[in-house]
Parts: C-alpha cells; sequence; structure tokens
C-alpha cells in the first residue's frame, strides 16, 4: 500500500560532474546553492501539481523534500499541491508509486534518491522527471551526459568524495587498518561508493570490510557483524543505513567503536564526524531547477547540478561515547559542532 507523506568510469564520471558544474554555475569550492529563479507572472499564476516519490524517511531527505518546496515558494509558485508519497524503503513500493504517477496529472515529478528516481525514469516519458540526493545519476541509468540531459530527466547529484571521510577514520585511530561500512548492495548509489572507498582505502593503507543489510530491520545484525573486525565504521550515503542510524551509533557506543558518517544529521544524530553537504540546500538547488522547467525552459536547457560546500561536523559527545577524542584543530574547522 502507498504511504502519503506530506557505467561510466569514475574518471569520465567526475569529468562530467565538473563540466556540468561549470555548465550550472556551481561547480567551485565556495559557490552558493543558486539562488531561486526569476519567474513570469504568468507561470506562477498558475495551479499545479507535483508528485514526489521518497525512498524512506530520514531527516537528510525530509531536509531535501522541505528545500524543495521552500524554492519553488520562493521563486512564486505558490499554487503548488504536492503528492508525497514515501516507499519506507521497499523497492516493491517504489515500482507502484511510480505507476501511480504514470497515471495522474501532474506537471512535474520528482525522486528523492536513487531506487524512487530509477522507478520514476523507467514509467515516465511525457513529463519532467527530476532526481534529486542522487550519488550516480549516470550509473544509475538517469542520464546519459549530465552536462547535456537528452531525455525528460534531469536534477541534482550528492556525489560526494569519500577519501575526506576514511581520513577522519585514520585520525580518530591512527593506527587502523581497517573500517568498516554498512550498506544495502541493492541500491546503486551505495555500491558506487563503497567501490569508490575501495579505490581509495587502498591508496591509505585501508581495507573495507563490507556489512551488507538490504532492510533498515537488517542493519544493527550488519553492524553487529563488524565487532572485532574493525577500527572504524563509515556510513556514507546509504539510505537504508541512515534510517537505523541509532542501531549502529548503539553498537559503536558500546563497543568503542568511532562511527563516522556522509551528511551532518548523522552526526547530529550520534555519528562522531562527517565531511558532507546540507541537504536542504540540496533540495532548495532542485526546487530552483523546477522553478525553470515550470516557467518553461527545456530540460534539455537544464544540466544536472552537483552539491556544493562541503561542511565538516563534528560530536564531542558522541566521540566520548564511542572511545575516541576529537582533536581541537578540527574541532575549531567545524562548521556544525553537536
Amino acid at each position: 500500500m502507498l504511504r502519503a507523506f506530506k557505467v561510466i568510469p569514475l574518471v569520465a564520471l567526475l569529468a562530467a560532474v565538473a563540466l556540468a558544474g561549470i555548465a550550472a554555475g556551481c561547480g567551485g569550492d565556495d559557490a552558493e546553492p543558486s539562488s531561486s529563479p526569476s519567474a513570469s507572472a504568468d507561470a506562477t499564476s498558475k495551479a499545479y501539481k507535483i508528485g514526489i516519490s521518497q525512498i524512506v524517511t530520514h531527516p537528510a531527505l525530509d531536509a531535501t523534500v522541505q528545500g524543495f518546496q521552500d524554492a519553488l515558494e520562493a521563486a512564486g509558485f505558490t499554487n503548488v499541491t504536492y503528492d508525497l508519497q514515501n516507499a519506507e524503503g521497499d523497492m516493491a513500493t517504489t515500482a507502484q508509486i511510480a505507476q501511480k504517477f504514470a497515471g495522474d496529472t501532474l506537471d512535474l515529478v520528482l525522486g528523492v534518491a536513487t531506487p524512487t528516481a530509477q522507478a520514476l525514469v523507467k514509467q515516465i516519458t511525457d513529463r519532467p522527471v527530476l532526481f534529486t540526493a542522487v550519488t550516480d545519476p549516470v550509473g544509475a541509468g538517469l542520464v546519459v551526459d549530465p552536462a547535456a540531459p537528452s531525455a525528460n530527466v534531469t536534477g541534482v547529484s550528492d556525489m560526494q568524495p569519500v577519501k575526506p571521510i576514511l581520513e577522519l577514520a585514520k585520525t580518530f585511530r591512527p593506527d587502523a587498518t581497517k573500517v568498516g561500512m554498512v550498506y544495502n548492495a541493492g541500491e546503486s548509489n551505495s555500491v558506487f561508493l563503497v567501490q569508490q572507498a575501495e579505490k581509495d582505502a587502498a591508496t591509505m593503507g585501508l581495507t573495507i570490510v563490507k556489512a551488507p543489510a538490504s532492510t533498515s530491520a537488517e542493519v544493527q545484525a550488519a553492524a553487529k557483524s563488524l565487532i572485532g573486525r574493525v577500527d572504524a565504521i563509515a556510513v556514507i550515503g546509504d539510505n537504508t543505513a541512515v534510517t537505523a542510524l541509532e542501531s549502529i551509533i548503539k553498537v559503536c557506543e558500546q563497543n568503542k567503536i568511532p562511527l563516522v558518517a556522509g551528511d551532518p544529521d548523522s552526526v547530529k544524530r550520534g555519528a562522531v564526524a562527517c565531511y558532507g553537504f546540507d541537504y536542504y540546500d540540496l533540495g532548495k538547488q532542485t526546487g530552483d531547477m523546477a522553478a525553470q522547467i515550470l516557467s518553461g525552459t527545456p530540460i534539455a536547457d537544464i544540466p544536472v547540478q552537483f552539491a556544493t560546500n562541503l561542511q565538516l561536523s563534528v560530536n564531542e559527545k558522541a566521540a566520548k561515547a564511542q572511545g575516541v577524542t576529537i582533536p581541537a584543530d578540527l574541532v575549531s574547522q567545524a562548521v556544525n559542532k553537536y
């Protein structure tokens, strides 16, 4: 039942990221998320209906949706009805939501995270499809060329560098040789990030120990499987793991294993530190793109954008509970302190 709520090689993909960032005007480290575009009075005076398919409930994705809606409102699109659907981590439900949206009268649909975006793209070809919080849009089959979308699909990727997060693990445990990763092997974005982590780890004298969990109910067992086998645990861009993050935190606290993460909300909830993006801003970037589309800009003229402004977040209370100390210089550099 639906629940209503509110491979391209890495080098080529990174090149596409840079090209798309330049084309979209958001490629620099100091770039701010794009401001809401101006829209004509004719466009904003109309009533619109937008379908939003979210893979699961957790703070980062919830913030993305809120940012999306706020950006549209700021652009003058105040007469919008949203059909928010949440698959709650069930892949079969993502297909059901996509089928529902395909049969509904909608002006635009948004897929929040990779599985929901993939389901929408398979079902809907006659209306604009936006994606957000998708790590690898090319590998996921959503677009062929991020810099020049050729179909009805564009959006914003949250692809992030993994190496800085692994370096955090080495900071807290200098003698670390193994880092565990809890992830859903059924999510292409998670597989992509684990593969990247393995490549980066190999250059750092680290080994990645994988702990797969296909549902949030399996996350605690996956985390427990890492006890005695790793020096730190990382949760990076995996929706299933983030949904059940408290169970991983509990394992880390009980066994004094530092947990590093890929988003600030996870640090707020109890990870020691992260390098990650503000997902509310990610949603605003996506909402700005939606405003352009509703104003009549063709998808082909709206390149895929990529999240900007990587931020360091730390949680000293969590560090103490997990048996490590955050160096003072790292605390002083942190944008967010919990």
